[in-house]
């Protein structure tokens, strides 16, 4: 018998924007009773969800229960930028052109596979293009050291015939209406995602598929011979599989410990404005530099809003505190006067934190880590479309449904172990800091 106590729990700081101006169609479902499935799927972010649509067309019978430990949209999957990128982007090191060519092939490919994963959800789900936008994207250089990271970028995309095109510092100002970028590099295959809705958009399109409980966290897992029991506060699940699709709090669940960095990045969304220089309607601007500051313009019905989100802090406590958000939101008021100095009369209304999990050799916590129980996390900062990847994966693995994908995602090691704490949470935000200190105003 397997037996865990799950002792922590997701905590969120501050308020998404994207969450805070959307809009959900479907009601809370909380689990209230035992309940008896199929499948059980603990999460329902980017990974879980993916998972039980995945399920729902291998395995179209059987019935499919999701846990979700807060509300949809509330937690990581509704607070990150909404990139889905196919190119590499690797933001742990110092550039993005570091892999070998087969390995950057084989990292696009998967990249794609899931992005078109995504468009096919978002196609079925009757999604808007302010949800699901296939806009490409661009990294803005705003340093002559910028410049050359876009260059060196570029060589590596040439060599292995993906498409790109340099932006120089007129294409920017057109784009944003800014002055402060000198240049950009724009490659095509990325989608902009409203993540909130998106999230939102493939909850309700699955309402007729599997069975959603939110605010229903697992806080008891067991196995008694050969099905799982996942304990709730009012109820309880069990199910002969189950898959988890939690990112960074597989470690809670017993698995990858020591193993995973816990990284927070930090965001805030101006409040709604109709005058100022920000050029066309909706443009996504991520850093030349991986350290830099993310920016994006969304327009709807005439008003438009910028999201701006820089910084990153280890914290394997797992929570960041309200002095640290409003202190990092001063500093991001900074970036984006910098940029727009005709916006600083208009406030920040939402300010926020989002996690990301990182393992120190750049793999997923992927497999199946105890009899019939799958993992399907550590996105290593690209959760929108590594998530999307690894919950489709494990829907595959969990059925049997093998495929060449499967095979390469499967043929990875497992995360590397980190030092001891507080030696890693030192390492790590050494690292980090002196990144960002270099990337200068690409922050």
């Amino acid at each position: 018998m397997s037996d865990l106590v799950v002792k922590r729990l997701p905590a969120e700081s501050g308020t998404s924007g994207w969450e805070a101006i959307s809009r959900r169609c479907f009601p809370i479902r909380t689990l209230d009773g035992d309940v008896s499935a199929d499948w059980l799927i603990i999460g329902a972010g980017f990974a879980g969800l993916s998972a039980a649509r995945r399920l729902s067309q291998t395995r179209p019978g059987d019935k499919i229960v999701v846990l979700e430990a807060g509300e949809i949209a509330k937690g990581t999957s509704g607070r990150n930028s909404g990139y889905m990128i196919d190119v590499p982007h690797n933001i742990s090191s110092g550039e993005y052109s570091v892999a070998d060519e087969a390995e950057t092939r084989t990292e696009i490919a998967q990249n794609r596979f899931a992005i078109s994963f995504a468009a096919d959800a978002a196609a079925e789900y009757g999604m808007s293009v302010r949800t699901f936008d296939p806009s490409g994207k661009i990294n803005a250089a705003a340093t002559e050291r910028g410049i050359r990271l876009n260059a060196n970028y570029a060589r590596s995309l040439k060599a292995i015939g993906e498409q790109h095109r340099f932006l120089d510092a007129a294409d920017m100002r057109e784009i944003t209406g800014s002055s402060y970028y000198l240049g950009g590099l724009f490659t095509p295959g990325a989608v902009m995602i409203q993540p909130a809705d998106y999230i939102r958009g493939l909850a309700a399109g699955l309402a007729s598929k599997a069975d959603l409980f939110e605010r229903s966290p697992v806080l008891k897992l067991e196995r008694l011979g050969g099905t799982w029991r996942a304990v709730s506060r009012r109820g309880s699940v069990t199910a002969p599989k189950v898959i988890l699709g939690v990112n960074g709090h597989i470690e809670d669940f017993g698995h990858f410990r020591g193993r995973l960095m816990h990284i927070f990045t930090y965001a805030s969304m101006t409040a709604p404005f109709t005058s100022g220089s920000t050029g066309r309607d909706r443009w996504a601007l991520l850093p030349a530099d991986p350290m830099g500051a993310t920016v994006r313009k969304i327009t709807v019905d005439g008003v438009s809003r910028i999201v701006i989100r820089t910084r990153f802090t280890y914290d394997w406590t797992v929570q960041v505190s309200e002095k640290r958000l409003a202190a990092i939101a001063a500093e991001q008021r900074t970036s984006l006067d910098a940029r727009f100095p005709d916006l600083q009369d208009v406030p920040f209304e939402h300010v926020w934190a989002g996690r990301l999990c990182l393992s120190k050799n750049h793999v997923p916590a992927f497999g199946e880590v105890d009899k019939s129980l799958y993992s399907a996390c550590c996105e290593n900062g690209l959760g929108t479309v590594k998530s999307t990847l690894a919950g489709v994966m494990a829907a595959d693995l969990a059925t049997g449904t093998r495929s060449d994908m499967l095979d390469k995602f499967s043929d990875q090691p497992e995360p590397a172990r980190l030092p001891p704490e507080p030696l890693a949470w030192l390492g790590v935000n050494s690292v980090i800091r002196w990144q960002e200190l270099r990337a200068g105003r690409e922050g």
